[in-house]
């Protein structure tokens, strides 16, 4: 037994290797932790729940996360957190209701493209311009290529909804993190799902007029993991009391795929955890006092 790093848990961030046949790199989901999850492939680890969660915007102590890290107050509040942050069509900004229209100007009046990714099979999404290739390796993309482009946030979310009646717009978790995906040639699926969408998609170019434009020489990239073995789709949580492990065998996305399943780091930003060597302790099942933190 012995300790790796400990504090709030943080979305893993992930590195580009120079050679682009080679694993990218991922740090170690704490604040200023040394070294990178990649070395402790193979080890038996453990994460542990120490009881608290502290909010990633107001730092306040919060019996729940609430969108990814946030407490109660700052998720009603933050325009981050608001639904259109993943619904981008159903921005108000226009209509003088943003949360903060100040962050809104900075993060959703700004380039944002519409791609299409392998991450377990086809799908299409948006992200900002400046968020590529951060966006696809979060998602545990194998291979993407950015087939739009458009001047803000809810262009690009208006399109991706056309977009979705002909290919999905969500990753199936469990084909993530259990088996390794099919090489596709996103440049034919592109093509074909241009001409598929052309009327309804047309409608879209006609609400936003200059708004948006179709990538004419489309660059596909491809992204390696660092995965030894796939994982058993049992998703690993932390509750109060708990913690989790087993040993090391790979990581996509956000997960940490462990020979007893896979944990998400995203969905535990901001709780407070101990990463260190060794078997997780038994799971007990937590006493009143305990859940009552999560009511």
């Amino acid at each position: 037994m012995g300790e790796i790093a400990s504090g709030a848990l943080l979305p893993m961030q992930v590195t580009l290797a120079a050679d682009p046949s080679q694993p990218v790199r991922y740090a170690l989901p704490f604040a200023n932790a040394p070294g990178t999850m990649n070395e402790l492939l193979g080890e038996q680890l453990e994460i542990r729940f120490l009881d608290r969660i502290t909010c990633r915007a107001c730092a306040r102590t919060s019996r729940k996360s609430y969108g990814g890290g946030y407490c109660y107050d700052c998720f009603k509040t933050l325009a981050r957190c608001d639904l259109c942050i993943v619904s981008p069509d159903r921005c108000h900004f226009a209509a003088g209701t943003c949360r903060e229209p100040a962050w809104g100007e900075s993060f959703c009046m700004r380039p944002h493209i519409v791609y299409l990714a392998n991450s377990a099979g086809l799908k299409v999404g948006v992200t900002r311009a400046t968020n590529v290739p951060g966006r696809w390796l979060d998602q545990g993309a194998t291979q993407a290529v950015a087939i739009l482009e458009t001047q803000t946030r809810e262009q690009a979310g208006w399109a991706e909804r056309v977009l979705a009646r002909y290919v999905g717009d969500r990753t199936d978790w469990r084909a993530l993190v259990s088996r390794a995906p099919q090489i596709m040639d996103l440049t034919v699926e592109a093509d074909r799902l241009k001409r598929q969408a052309a009327d309804p998609i047309q409608d879209v170019f006609d609400r936003f007029p200059g708004g948006l434009e179709w990538i004419s020489n489309l660059q596909v990239v491809q992204f390696c993991y660092p995965v030894e073995r796939w994982a058993s789709p049992t998703r690993l949580t932390l509750s109060a009391g708990s913690s989790i492990g087993g040993t090391l065998q790979g990581i996509r996305g956000q997960y940490l795929l462990f020979d007893t399943g896979v944990f998400n780091v995203a969905r535990h930003c901001s709780y407070h955890a101990w990463l260190g060597y060794g078997a997780p302790a038994p799971r007990d099942t937590p006493g009143r006092d305990q859940l009552s933190l999560f009511d």
